[in-house]
């Protein structure tokens, strides 16, 4: 049922750009923040709070210009290097930072973004500073598309890695390591007892997590065509954390059902008021109180009042 589920709701959003041709922008920065956001739900289950998760974000979508700048100019061979590249950054941080937890976890991972995002916005000579870096159109299977036409691929292409990378980050929860984390959140110290290493469990999961977050920095930054400093600031890990409670982290679609909606709300306050972060704060509000496990909580519990 829930195989059916995603499926349809996959094609509902792969129709939803022939219909208004407008959304397809929206809905593949909402696929670029949903793997992201999936990446912090991933440490959520253990308890951690990352909010510096826009680092990985930012380093991937650096790393495609930087690689194009080397002439490497296919889309596969972009987006897996400079996935790879978060993921190896986040080896390094994650190495260090999962010995922490709580507050310190939390702050210790904002304060190593913010130096990420210092460097990016000074050194002008090698990120553009704040004015960026382009990000060029590349090669499909040495096929050169125009932007519409590569853009559309884009789309596609994200949604088709919902579906890869979702039963993958599925398989992985499901698995002993996935439960592990479940595990440190509610006992670290039997977890201990038991022979489990916990500093591999956290490491491992933090590696995945910053992939995750680097798939979607790459997304973003083919979509949008420019990479920026604020790809990294505080307020954009806020933004992930948020989608992900807001989704739910109970499974795998929750950050992409609580990126869809808001990306979608986004859009529609803005084409509304002016006064547009107000709607988007009631809205938030009120599904926060109601929902406290998110949108997925809600439907999984549903799902099971009606079993």
């Amino acid at each position: 049922m829930r195989t059916i589920l995603a499926a349809a709701g996959i094609l509902v959003i792969a129709a939803l750009p022939l219909v208004a041709p407008w959304l397809q922008f929206v809905l593949t920065l909402a696929v670029a923040k949903g793997f992201a956001a999936l990446g912090v739900a991933v440490l959520l289950r253990a308890g951690l709070i990352s909010i510096g998760h826009a680092m990985f974000f930012a380093a991937s979508a650096y790393g495609v210009t930087f690689l194009a700048r080397l002439g490497v100019n296919d889309f596969a061979v972009l987006l897996a290097v400079s996935v790879l590249a978060a993921a190896a950054v986040g080896a390094i941080v994650g190495s260090f930072l999962v010995r922490y937890r709580a507050i310190f976890f939390a702050m210790l991972n904002l304060a190593v973004s913010m130096v990420f995002y210092a460097l990016c916005a000074k050194l002008y000579g090698v990120t553009g500073g704040t004015d960026g870096m382009p990000v060029p159109i590349p090669t499909i299977f040495g096929i050169s598309l125009g932007e519409a036409a590569f853009k559309q691929v884009l789309f596609y292409v994200s949604l088709m890695l919902i579906v890869i990378v979702g039963a993958a980050v599925h398989r992985y929860l499901d698995s002993p390591l996935g439960h592990a984390l479940s595990a440190v959140h509610t006992n670290e110290i039997r977890l201990e007892y038991l022979g489990i290493p916990v500093w591999a469990v956290l490491l491992i999961a933090y590696v995945i997590s910053a992939a995750l977050a680097g798939l979607g920095g790459a997304i973003a930054g083919f979509a949008i065509g420019r990479v920026v400093p604020d790809f990294a600031f505080w307020t954009a890990s806020g933004h992930l954390v948020l989608v992900a409670v807001l989704g739910g982290i109970g499974g795998v679609p929750g950050a992409f059902i609580g990126a869809f909606f808001l990306e979608l709300l986004h859009s529609a306050a803005v084409t509304v008021t002016d006064a547009w972060n107000l709607v988007v704060g009631a809205a938030l509000i009120i599904v926060i109180m109601f929902l406290p496990r998110g949108f997925y909580g809600f439907f999984e519990r549903e799902k099971a009042s009606a079993l």
